[in-house]
């Protein structure tokens, strides 16, 4: 994939890295702008919150990233660029050290402190405030296990305030990825003040302190999201978009509808099978490219339906992906067979010896693990996902393929994509619609959905000889050896079927040509509202 990736630097190595000052939308020479800069895109779904520390979905993390800014933060084109901090530092293998801006301010005017940052996250790991990134992310921070698991005070996280304007981070190994992880908001700054003043309710408009370029306007739940631009912020001066309305529609038809109508100027997926036609018909308006992300089902492996590894194989085996990628949802995304996708720093894409085999074979070797395991034609299991065209054609699809090829009958329920996280969580399912974009590029934000510690583990599995592995890498400097470990860990893991990789994401959608500032270099699909502006039209 390309441009998009960071470079690692060797953790054995005393290491500094300093950075230039970033800024907001760059608006190229000639380019003229409209007077009203505003926006309006579709997000995908209604965020289950606001809350950094809690906020899990996409959709959510659209939202919050206007709103706050970490350490660091990615551009429109994917790159690691300052936040908060305008610099940093790696003092050793497992130190590193950031240096804030002096002229970051919350919205209401107070300045931005590294005691915000360590408040932040030590609340962020707290089990007290129950983020269900807490251990993805805390596994990286010195004591952050332990803290998570809550057998030592979040007092204990390695993060500590210097003085007012630098920050110390300590690792629990080498993290040489450590200024992109910081990127993510779940690990950034929040306002004690405002959060001690009103509580469950200091993420409403008008409660909300934020120290993003936007603050909330408001939010009408499952109608709209406004944010509008924050004075406050410290490169106020280069925002351009005055004001972001987001939509939570899930519905891809009557997203694109109100893209036709004007009411939306930018689309978040297309509808399956409509790729083709609207890159014919709107040329200048699609937008679409590879990612750092993976379309997954998962399967609740404690659930007696699923405890079998010979039954999660058997359902594996038959769907047919290249048919899923070609010709269901036809818009440029590649079968998967593993938990890495190609792109990932730091492990090799695995696969399965049957993923080459023709299909009559494979539907061979999938009835009889079925027979061997007990499951007879005409067994029932339950499908969940979250409702949407584009995942109810997907479920269609691969209930097709248990039915005709294996005998087996698929019950299908479809929910709003918050209750769908829920249910996920607590394991109230059989199987489940699932997906995830990397959150930096690293094998382990993949490695996170199958670990057995996990917090991003719906599947309920767990492989200690690999998760063995997996530490051994982490405490890796060497990234040949590093790699190896994880790939080798990977391969074992999904050995135990505990999901059904599908596809690697890209995300068709379209935009109004108007709509300056966006990248198809972005393979994480994180695009900031300051780095976007609306030109003349």
């Amino acid at each position: 994939m390309n441009p998009i990736f960071r470079q690692t630097v060797s953790a054995l190595a005393l290491a500094a890295v300093f950075v230039v000052a970033s800024h907001a939308a760059i608006v190229p020479p000639g380019v003229q702008l409209h007077p009203t800069q505003t926006l309006i895109r579709n997000n995908g779904s209604e965020p289950e919150t606001l809350d950094p520390a809690l906020a899990e979905s996409v959709g959510a993390n659209n939202i919050t990233r206007d709103l706050f800014e970490g350490l660091t933060a990615n551009d429109s084109a994917g790159k690691i660029v300052p936040g908060v901090a305008e610099s940093w530092k790696q003092l050793d293998s497992t130190t590193w050290v950031f240096k804030l801006r002096k002229n970051a301010k919350w919205s209401n005017g107070d300045p931005v402190t590294a005691d915000d940052f360590v408040f932040g996250i030590r609340r962020f790991v707290d089990p007290k405030t129950a983020s269900t990134y807490a251990a993805t992310y805390g596994i990286f921070l010195l004591n952050g296990p332990a803290v998570v698991k809550g057998s030592k005070p979040s007092t204990e996280i390695g993060v500590k305030a210097l003085d007012p304007h630098t920050i110390e981070v300590k690792t629990a190994f080498p993290v040489t990825f450590l200024p992109e992880l910081m990127s993510n908001n779940n690990l950034g700054p929040v306002h004690k003040a405002s959060l001690e003043k009103h509580g469950k309710d200091w993420t409403k408009p008008g409660k909300l302190v934020s120290n993003g370029a936007y603050t909330l306007k408001e939010w009408q739940v499952n109608n709209r999201i406004v944010i509008e631009k924050n004075p406050q912020y410290w490169d106020a001066a280069n925002v351009q978009l005055a004001k972001v309305t987001y939509l939570p529609i899930e519905d891809g038809h009557a997203d694109v509808k109100m893209y036709e109508s004007g009411e939306n100027e930018w689309v978040y997926q297309l509808p399956p099978g409509t790729y083709e036609k609207y890159k014919a018909q709107l040329p200048k308006e699609i937008r679409n490219a590879p990612m750092l992300g993976l379309r997954y089902y998962s399967y609740q492996t404690q659930d007696p339906a699923f405890k079998d590894v010979r039954v999660r194989k058997a359902l594996s085996m038959v769907i047919d992906r290249e048919i899923l990628a070609q010709r269901v949802t036809a818009d440029g995304q590649t079968p998967a067979y593993s938990v890495i996708v190609a792109g990932t720093l730091g492990a090799d894409v695995t696969s399965y010896d049957w993923a080459t085999w023709p299909m009559d074979k494979r539907v061979a070797e999938a009835k009889s693990l079925l027979e061997k395991a007990g499951v007879k034609p005409g067994a029932k299991f339950v499908f969940s996902y979250n409702t949407s065209e584009y995942h109810k054609k997907m479920a269609i699809f691969a209930a097709s393929e248990w039915k005709t090829k294996l005998g087996l009958n698929i019950e299908t329920e479809s929910m709003e994509f918050k209750v769908l996280l829920k249910k996920r969580h607590d394991g109230a399912f059989q199987m489940a619609r699932n997906g995830w974009i990397a959150d930096y590029n690293d094998a382990t934000t993949f490695l996170t959905l199958v670990r057995c510690d996990s917090d991003q583990n719906n599947n309920f599995n767990c492989n200690r000889q690999a998760e063995e592995l997996i530490n051994q890498g982490s405490q890796s400097t060497d990234p040949a050896k590093r790699r190896a470990l994880l790939t080798q860990a990977a391969k074992m893991i999904m050995d135990d079927y505990p999901i059904i990789p599908l596809l690697q994401y890209s995300l068709p959608r379209l935009v109004k040509p108007y709509v300056g500032g966006y990248s198809l270099e972005n393979a994480k699909d994180r695009f900031r509202s300051k780095d976007l502006y609306i030109i003349k039209h």
